[in-house]
């Protein structure tokens, strides 16, 4: 979910987008990335498997730049972000969730201040299901009762479509489940806002990547997993969800994100360990400079996930100073 600030500032655009009829475009407002001297070095990255696509795509673009920049890029989960900052073993520690009170507590331990946090892209987390499966939409009650074994939403269990109001032969059938491992924030994420912080069924296929999780759903009618909506393929659908059941459900659209009523918005962040009234490195710097310009935007696009709004670009930009 989003903090009230972020959407405040990215209500701003949500008449524009919706006119847009759902094409999703750059804020015309975000400027172009200008390249400066003196950029070099070595740039590593260690973080979310959300992001990695998306960090790759970034990290061409700026070697193209900086052909002196070499870059290396690793994404196991959100989880292995904060130590690889703490140890120093990478300067940019993307994830897809925020940082938990113990992992900033370990990093200002080590370091003497804060980690600084920078948004880099929107997304709705998605919950998938096979092309050819029927259902119309789910409520995060549903989802609840479907994923977890503890079903702190107070919902029944759910173990098969038929429960779910499918008709037909896949009514019989048991819901297969997909889902991310304990290092992906991903997991973490859909842990805490659709299961509120209850706990996965034993049942859950736990994969290593969001695209395995896609994967695994286009090849079984029966499936059902969550992944970043940057990871949709031909074989699968983004199920249009409610926040209660009975509520108003919401499309994983950009204007929804936008607007608030999809219920599983999030941002996307880039950690760097920046000290107080000093600059990064140039090289962490221009990086995330070129991720939240116009051209890194774009990028944002083309890999399925939902850019920010100038303002939001803007809010960002400050944390670097």
């Amino acid at each position: 979910m989003f903090k009230k600030s972020i959407l405040t500032a990215a209500l701003l655009l949500v008449s524009v987008v919706a006119a847009q009829a759902e094409k999703v475009t750059v804020d015309p407002k975000i400027k172009n990335y200008t390249a400066t001297a003196g950029v070099a070095g070595n740039l590593g990255s260690i973080g979310s498997d959300s992001l990695n696509n998306l960090m790759t795509y970034w990290a061409e673009g700026f070697k193209k730049k900086y052909p002196n920049v070499n870059i290396q890029i690793e994404g196991k989960g959100s989880s292995t972000a904060p130590p690889a900052l703490i140890a120093g073993t990478a300067q940019l520690g993307p994830m897809s969730r925020e940082m938990k009170g113990s992992e900033i507590e370990a990093f200002q331990k080590k370091h003497g201040f804060k980690p600084t946090r920078i948004g880099v892209a929107l997304d709705s987390l998605a919950v998938f299901v096979n092309k050819d499966n029927p259902i119309k939409s789910l409520s995060l009650d549903k989802v609840d009762a479907i994923f977890s074994k503890t079903h702190k939403r107070g919902g029944a269990d759910v173990t098969t479509w038929g429960q779910l109001g499918v008709t037909g032969s896949l009514a019989a059938k048991p819901v297969s489940l997909y889902g991310r491992n304990s290092a992906s924030g991903t997991y973490g994420y859909f842990k805490e806002h659709a299961l509120n912080k209850g706990d996965f069924k034993n049942s859950v296929k736990e994969q290593p990547g969001s695209s395995s999780v896609v994967e695994g759903i286009a090849k079984d009618i029966a499936a059902i997993g969550y992944s970043g909506i940057g990871y949709t393929t031909s074989g699968v659908r983004a199920v249009p969800l409610s926040a209660k059941e009975g509520g108003k459900v919401a499309e994983a659209t950009y204007a929804n994100v936008l607007n608030g009523s999809y219920p599983m918005s999030r941002m996307l962040y880039i950690y760097v360990a920046k000290k107080p009234g000093q600059p990064l490195p140039k090289v962490v710097e221009e990086f995330l400079r070129y991720a939240l310009s116009k051209e890194g935007q774009a990028v944002v696009v083309k890999d399925g996930y939902d850019p920010l709004t100038a303002k939001l670009v803007d809010d960002q930009l400050k944390a670097l100073r």
